[in-house]
């Protein structure tokens, strides 16, 4: 039977200055490990700790720049694109634009603390 999710729940985030993320469907918000969507709104110079998760993240940008380093390279996805981070790869995400981003994540499976492995 389809399930109705009404609102998000509001998930406090790792970085530099706040950044609201609003998960809709993930271990919060519908108790499900399986996977994790979620909508986040990053202001502008906003950054997170580099991370190596054990999850494949699905990034779609609605509006701004999201700035993604890796280890080889800094990628920037604009508004209209997206981009795939497989697990176990370093990456970290910022919004250096003053008018910071907004953009939906989808996580495969589920983002956790225990998962992400952020930097110290």
């Amino acid at each position: 039977m389809p399930r109705l999710i009404k609102s998000p729940s509001i998930i406090e985030a790792a970085g530099n200055q706040p950044k609201i993320i609003e998960e809709f469907i993930g271990m919060v918000n519908s108790e499900m490990d399986c996977i994790s969507i979620a909508r986040m709104k990053s202001p502008g110079g906003w950054k997170e700790p580099g991370q190596t998760p054990e999850f494949d993240e699905y990034t779609v940008v609605l509006k701004g720049v999201l700035e993604v380093n890796t280890k080889q390279e800094v990628i920037r996805v604009h508004a209209g694109e997206a981009l795939i981070a497989n697990k176990g790869e370093w990456v970290q995400y910022s919004t250096p634009a003053v008018d910071g981003a907004e953009y939906i994540a989808v996580c495969l499976p589920a983002f956790s603390l225990e998962t992400v492995h952020r930097d110290e």
